[in-house]
């Protein structure tokens, strides 16, 4: 079954601050699975420079190897190291199967339901991070995730206490990422201050890696603790099972793209839930091609809190979906009866 490869350079609006750096740009493969009667099904590629365990030499070479060998059957094993290119490949064929699956057909899907999600606050000065807060509260979200680590501790403490002083926890929930840049020794008396706060939860406090001084973070924490870096790389089973079992965080955070496609994201939910622990999903910097089987997968998963899924309007030149974000909650109005191809034709 062939399946063309289509590169496109996405552009920030603005720099985003991660915890691998700022970035202007972001480099993706469009997939288009097709057959002779016209029939397509998209998927996106979108390894992040310098976080994504597929972010390797060998990358490109790989990707047009397993597109241009593919019969039809994904080889999950193969791509185990390649989740990027795994969920790419799940999505195109998703699509191409023109989302038969009775288990894709939500309320979501169908345009009757939103999806709840969180306000995110790129890293930024104080008065930049500020602003960005004022505005998603102006925009309806009562979720604010704020990334944390590109300021003084102070003062990204000032801001949360900003929000705080306005709105209980009731009314404003408050998520932190602290994108791994908490030091195991200073991580509790950090997490002690913000606790002050009714903060939700907290993700990756410190650099992944470090198994056993997490585990001591996420036993005596007085916040709840996400798991999102750690994960990445984590891609056989028994591996998964080692590091739940080791840390025992109180949520995980799921990104298809890093966390081992759509396949593997699944076996990390079925691992948690045997162990009590909690979860939700997020984009990891996709677009709208990619944002789109992401929102359509959580929709299915009954999370009632909040889902990560905004991040698709970052761009200028972002592929143009029926997708919006109306107050706090993602909305997706299809056309056509699920025929996305209308969509993709200016990649073609």
């Amino acid at each position: 079954m062939p399946i063309d490869i289509i590169p496109y350079t996405l552009h920030f609006k603005q720099p985003a601050g991660t915890s691998r750096g700022v970035y202007t740009e972001h480099k993706v493969w469009y997939l288009k699975m097709h057959d002779n009667s016209g029939r397509t099904g998209w998927g996106e590629v979108a390894p992040l420079p310098k976080l994504s365990c597929d972010d390797v030499p060998d990358f490109e070479s790989v990707l047009h190897d397993v597109c241009k060998n593919f019969n039809g059957t994904i080889d999950y094993e193969r791509l185990r190291d390649y989740p990027s290119i795994l969920f790419g490949l799940e999505c195109a064929q998703i699509g191409y199967n023109q989302f038969n699956n009775v288990d894709w057909k939500t309320p979501f899907a169908l345009g009757a339901e939103g999806i709840p999600i969180n306000g995110l606050v790129w890293m930024g000065s104080f008065e930049e991070m500020s602003a960005r807060i004022e505005e998603k509260l102006r925009q309806g979200f009562s979720c604010i995730k704020i990334k944390i680590g590109a300021i003084d501790f102070e003062k990204e403490v000032a801001l949360i206490e900003k929000i705080r002083n306005r709105f209980p926890a009731d009314v404003i929930t408050i998520r932190v990422d602290a994108n791994g840049g908490f030091k195991p020794a200073d991580a509790p008396q950090k997490l002690e201050r913000l606790s002050k706060f009714g903060i939700h939860s907290i993700e990756q406090p410190i650099m992944a890696r470090q198994w056993r001084a997490m585990a001591d973070v996420c036993r005596n924490t007085p916040i709840p603790i996400a798991l999102d870096e750690e994960l990445i790389g984590v891609n056989e089973t028994d591996q998964k099972i080692n590091l739940l079992d080791e840390i025992q965080p109180q949520y995980i955070i799921l990104k298809p793209s890093l966390h081992g496609g759509l396949s593997g994201c699944n076996e990390w939910i079925r691992l948690a839930r045997e162990r009590g622990i909690g979860f939700w999903a997020t984009s990891a910097l996709e677009s709208n091609i990619g944002l789109l089987y992401i929102a359509m997968w959580a929709a299915t998963l009954g999370v009632g809190i909040p889902q990560g899924l905004g991040t698709g309007a970052l761009y200028t030149n972002n592929i143009d979906l029926p997708l919006q974000v109306v107050g706090e909650k993602l909305w997706y109005k299809p056309i056509d009866n699920y025929d996305f191809s209308q969509f993709f034709t200016g990649l073609e």
